[in-house]
């Protein structure tokens, strides 16, 4: 079984929305969730990033984001061989010690209104990720949804410039295209897309164009396939074949040393076939390993990630 990095999931939105759900069940398949301690186990995941991300039904202040990070600490890294990650030397700890390496990421930064000591907050939490915005617009930027298709506003530009000043590597996804430009025009170190796929094979505004991805590489950055159906196919239901389509076309714009995961687990009402859930990720790299050779595999499943992070974490 591959090492393998997940770059995205949503458990701690769902456990802010029902208090009931569990991380750690007490028996498997009983949690409520798509991700668990045990199927994260399972699947050979020994890196998985957890995003804050407070949807619109709930209050978009501090406080919220504040509460999903507290139960990042309370239930995610209070369970059995869960090791947080601050910096790069905590992933080469976690694999001495046979741990799953856990990433804090802030999928969108409504909740935190511009009040910067929040940001700071977070990151004394263990924050290392941020994406600007979710699809919608916000105080910082558009989003790839967002009709206008505006890029950063001069508190978004702050924002890139406080993360970088601190250690939060800045996530492209569900930026608008201009957006996205604005961050590639001012990051000085390298940025990343945790969960979106190529537009050129699905026509979604969340999936990136050839000339983004290429920006990506260019920077040494990280494209995480995702397993959303509807950013893989039109059709229904989607299979483990439409990921592998966009693998290879991100491949083939030079991005094979710049490519993993980011299942979106837990965010997501709909699945591919055959993946569920973290547990199901044998079956991913058994058809990739059909296509591929083995090191290029490893490197998909986990260690460009690993390696991007260990690069670029304090």
């Amino acid at each position: 079984m591959f090492p393998i990095a997940d770059l995205h999931c949503d458990v701690l939105c769902k456990l802010a929305r029902n208090p009931a759900l569990a991380f750690e069940a007490a028996e498997e398949g009983t949690s409520g969730l798509d991700v668990t301690r045990r199927r994260l186990a399972d699947g050979g995941v020994d890196l998985q990033v957890f995003a804050v991300y407070v949807p619109e039904d709930l209050p978009l202040r501090p406080e919220s984001a504040l509460r999903e990070a507290e139960l990042f600490w309370s239930q995610v890294l209070a369970a059995p061989g869960m090791k947080l990650v601050r910096q790069a030397s905590d992933l080469e700890e976690a694999r001495k010690n046979g741990q799953t390496a856990a990433l804090l990421s802030l999928e969108g930064a409504d909740s935190l209104q511009g009040q910067w000591w929040a940001l700071r907050l977070l990151h004394r939490l263990g924050l290392r990720l941020l994406g600007p915005t979710w699809n919608r617009a916000n105080w910082a930027c558009d989003g790839a949804t967002e009709p206008r298709g505006a890029g950063l506003t001069q508190d978004g530009r702050r924002l890139v410039r406080e993360c970088e000043e601190t250690g939060i590597l800045v996530d492209v996804s569900h930026l608008s295209e201009r957006g996205f430009w604005d961050v590639a025009e001012l990051a000085a170190r390298p940025f990343f897309a945790s969960h979106s796929n190529a537009r050129a094979v699905r026509d979604h505004p969340r999936n990136l164009t050839d000339d983004q991805i290429r920006a990506i590489v260019a920077v040494d950055g990280l494209v995480g396939v995702t397993f959303v159906p509807w950013f893989l196919t039109d059709r229904e239901p989607a299979r483990i074949d439409d990921v592998l389509r966009h693998v290879e076309h991100i491949c083939g714009l030079g991005a094979e040393n710049h490519l993993a995961f980011g299942s979106d687990f837990d965010g997501i009402d709909r699945h591919v076939e055959g993946l569920a859930h973290p547990g199901e990720y044998p079956a991913l790299a058994e058809a990739l390993l059909a296509r591929y050779p083995e090191p290029l595999v490893r490197g998909f499943l986990g260690g460009n990630a690993r390696r991007f992070f260990t690069r670029n974490l304090p």
